[in-house]
């Protein structure tokens, strides 16, 4: 049978290295380019901090806390017939490199507890938080 390599690229030095390298070469690319993924998403509703604020305790109501800041995200029923609404906004940006990744989350919370009788007992708010930054993760 016919040798199919001729002699000029079998004595040729640079064809007999060449292959490992460009081999290597390739699949850290398709490594490196497949491994790749930035996610950056917003969960609830944005929470107006001036809003938060008319909301007077041993005053507001339910009705009027909703009418105020909308429907809540969450209602929560204590035993002792206390009513929690909870409001909440998320931020999120996540990433990784192959084996690298990074997620920041920013939120918000409102919780507004209101007492058997319907009438706001207490507002606990957060201290709303400044956008999340870019950095160059996993590095910073």
């Amino acid at each position: 049978m016919m040798n199919m390599i001729s002699s000029r690229d079998r004595d040729n030095p640079h064809t007999k290295h060449q292959t490992p390298a460009v081999t290597t070469w390739l699949v850290l690319m398709i490594l490196l380019g497949s491994g790749c993924a930035f996610v950056r998403g917003n969960y609830g509703e944005d929470i107006n901090q001036g809003d938060v604020s008319t909301i007077k305790k041993g005053v507001s109501t339910r009705a009027e806390v909703a009418a105020i800041l909308g429907a809540p995200d969450r209602i929560i029923t204590e035993p002792n017939g206390h009513d929690i609404f909870h409001y909440y906004h998320y931020d999120v940006k996540s990433g990784y490199i192959v084996i690298f990744s990074r997620t920041n989350i920013k939120s918000d919370d409102i919780f507004v507890i209101f007492n058997s009788a319907g009438v706001v007992e207490d507002v606990i708010a957060g201290k709303k938080k400044p956008p999340l930054e870019f950095q160059f993760w996993p590095f910073d």
